[in-house]
């Protein structure tokens, strides 16, 4: 099947919100019980390396293979080599936002680093939502907004639960 000939749905989402619901609970459950308060505190470069390479990878397929389909209709083709670079250090800075504030908020750092990551989704989704990422590409086109804003929110925790893993995992081989 071509990429061009693929349709997202709902449904799909629906489906996705789920499944990544279900990683995720198992992921930051994993997490949370082994990496403690003390290493949390002390993977701010870690996790801040790791979350630029993370995003950086991530806008580069993005750009790469969903250009066309749908990245096209909602960012200047200018913009196309440029965003992988720009959203890795705009990223970055915010995963060091997240560590930051993970350590002052009430609870457990680690669920909320992965909490606020999926916060994080959701602004991102609704923010490509407005620039007319349901609208404009053919394949989100008839996409409910409500499903677009709320699977983000466990695809982005299941993503900043992957760079916190690959963060710690570099920090006790450091060791």
């Amino acid at each position: 099947m071509n990429i061009d000939e693929i349709k997202v749905t709902t449904e799909i989402l629906w489906r996705a919100t789920v499944l990544f619901a279900m990683i995720d609970a198992v992921l930051v459950m994993y997490l949370a019980r082994f990496v403690e308060s003390e290493v949390f505190r002390n993977l701010r470069l870690p996790l801040t390396i790791i979350t630029g390479l993370f995003w950086f990878l991530v806008w580069l397929v993005m750009v790469t293979v969903f250009w066309e389909p749908v990245y096209h209709y909602v960012f200047p083709a200018w913009s196309r080599w440029i965003i992988p670079p720009v959203y890795a250090v705009f990223f970055a800075l915010i995963g060091l936002l997240f560590w930051w504030l993970a350590l002052r908020l009430s609870g457990n750092p680690v669920v909320n680093f992965c909490l606020l990551g999926g916060f994080w989704g959701m602004v991102t989704h609704l923010w490509a939502i407005h620039r007319g990422i349901l609208d404009k590409p053919p394949v989100l086109q008839g996409v409910s907004p409500i499903a677009a804003s709320i699977m983000p929110i466990a695809e982005f925790i299941f993503y900043w639960c992957i760079i916190l893993g690959v963060a710690w995992i570099w920090h006790k081989r450091k060791q």
